[in-house]
Formats: C-alpha cells, sequence, structure tokens
C-alpha cells in the first residue's frame, strides 16, 4: 500500500548542463501531473508525464525541473522585438516632440530581447533529465510506501474494532424475538383489561404479530454482508498494488449496512454498536482518501 502523499528529489550533471528535479504528490481521484518548466525544455513535456505515469497511478503531481548550462552561453537577439519597441520609441519622439537618444542598456533588460541560443537537447541532456527524474521517483515512491504502511496499520486496527462490534449486534438481536413477544404481550393486555375482566389472548395471532416484527428487525443479513465486507477489506490491506478505489467503495457498502442496521432496530445496544461501526468508517473514510 502506498499513500499519495510524498517528496522526492533528483539530479544530474553533464559536461555542460546541471539539472534537478524536484516532485510532490497530494491525494487526488486520479493522475493529475503539473509540470514547471523552462521554454527551453517544453519539448521534454510528454516524455515526462509517460515516465511519471509509468510509476505512479493516483495524486496530484508538482513537477519542477531545474535547467542550467555549465558552459558558455550564446544568445540570440529578438529582432522583432526590438525593431516594433524601437519604432514605438520613435513614434511618442515624434509625435510629442521629446529628446533624446536610445539607451542600449534600456532595450538589453527588455524582456525577451536576448535568449539564449537554441541549439536544441542533445541526447546527453534528455538522458539527464530521465536519470534525475528516475532518481526523484524512487525517492518518492519510498515516502510513498512508508506512510502507506501506517496508514495501513491504522486501518487495520479500525477494522478489527468494527470486527469485534459484530457479535454484539448479533447476541443483541439474537433476544429481540423474546422481547418482542413480552412487550406485545404485556401491551396488548394492558388494552384489553377492562373493569377487571381479562380477555385472553390467541397465542397463534401473537405469534404472528411477533414473527412480523421480528421480520422487519432481522439484521442477520445485514451482518453476513458486513463481515464479508470486512475480510474483503483486510485482503485489500494486504494486497499488492492499487487499492485505494476499492477501499473506498468497500467502505461505502459499510456505511449501508450499518445505516440499514440502525433504521431496522430499536434496540439500545444494537444501536450504540452501529452507530460505532459508522464513526470508524468516517475515520477510515480520512485515510483511505490518501491511498495511492
Amino acid at each position: 500500500m502506498k499513500s499519495m502523499t510524498g517528496y522526492g528529489r533528483g539530479s544530474a550533471d553533464g559536461e555542460h548542463f546541471a539539472v534537478s528535479v524536484d516532485l510532490k504528490t497530494v491525494n487526488n481521484r486520479f493522475l493529475d501531473v503539473h509540470l514547471r518548466l523552462s521554454g527551453e525544455l517544453s519539448s521534454l513535456e510528454p516524455v515526462v508525464k509517460r515516465q511519471i505515469s509509468s510509476r505512479l497511478s493516483r495524486g496530484r503531481v508538482d513537477v519542477t525541473i531545474n535547467f542550467e548550462r555549465t558552459a558558455q552561453t550564446a544568445y540570440e537577439i529578438n529582432r522583432p522585438l526590438i525593431a516594433g519597441y524601437v519604432n514605438a520609441l520613435r513614434e511618442m519622439q515624434q509625435e510629442f516632440s521629446i529628446g533624446g537618444e536610445l539607451d542600449i542598456n534600456l532595450l538589453a533588460r527588455l524582456p525577451g530581447a536576448l535568449q539564449p541560443a537554441r541549439d536544441g537537447l542533445s541526447d546527453e541532456l534528455v538522458a539527464g533529465i530521465e536519470k534525475a527524474l528516475a532518481e526523484a521517483l524512487d525517492q518518492l515512491e519510498r515516502m510513498r510506501a512508508q506512510e502507506g504502511e501506517t496508514l495501513r496499520k491504522e486501518m487495520a486496527d479500525r477494522i478489527g474494532r468494527i470486527d469485534s462490534l459484530v457479535p454484539t449486534i448479533e447476541n443483541a438481536a439474537a433476544g429481540l424475538v423474546d422481547a418482542y413477544r413480552a412487550r406485545l404481550q404485556k401491551r396488548i393486555g394492558e388494552l384489553l383489561n377492562r373493569n377487571g375482566q381479562v380477555v385472553e389472548l390467541d397465542p397463534g395471532r401473537l405469534a404472528q404479530e411477533v414473527a412480523y416484527l421480528s421480520d422487519r428487525s432481522d439484521v442477520s443479513e445485514e451482518m453476513v454482508r458486513l463481515r464479508s465486507h470486512l475480510t474483503q477489506f483486510s485482503e485489500a490491506l494486504n494486497s499488492n498494488g492499487d487499492t485505494g478505489k476499492m477501499l473506498d467503495f468497500l467502505l461505502q457498502e459499510l456505511n449501508r449496512e450499518a445505516n440499514t442496521t440502525l433504521s431496522k432496530s430499536t434496540d439500545l445496544v444494537i444501536k450504540e454498536a452501529a452507530l460505532a461501526i459508522k464513526a470508524e468508517v468516517e475515520k477510515i473514510r480520512e485515510q483511505v482518501q490518501n491511498v495511492e
């Protein structure tokens, strides 16, 4: 099991460059990669995304690639940009009768006036970025695995608490038939007792009513399904691969069985146990949101 939260960093050096890659991940339903690349490296975006998607399946991934040339850099003059700027300044001079000469320092500071020469990305540079990214992914996955193990242990403990509440509900439900019969018999007896005259109850009719009430409040099927979901959840916790979506689905089913149990029974013990199950499910849900 892996968490979706983590950090990784990798670096690589070549004869004429140095590059570093930083990865930060947080939870997300799908894999969502956000890149921060210089314009010079923009053509590598598909390569970077493909390498990340081969290792990660869920989570928001923020990728920052810092690239520095260590050899002397040649610059290109952005002639169209400078020409347009100069023409605009001269129009201003003519229209408003402004004197003065153009300052080369002003032109040099113009954003985009000077750009590194686009001599293409060498195979060595591409290989260096891929190496740095692989190193960052290795570190990221180690961190996600460590945090994932912590999440797994906590969720396993809470699943154990839910499992311990099932016998409580089953034992309380087992005595409901006798409790319904006694309560119904007492109530009907009170209603039929008039002026000291007691009316005999039809045992068959009483049994029918008790059976009807018992059937409406029977939670045995819910407990069978709940146990099954708990088993599947535990198996998923200890399996390899991406389990986040499966765990999220099983939590919905566990919550459904707890809600049905609450709606069926008026017994205080059963209701308290079902509410405790719902509380544990919500706490587990917070953890599952961060599982890959």
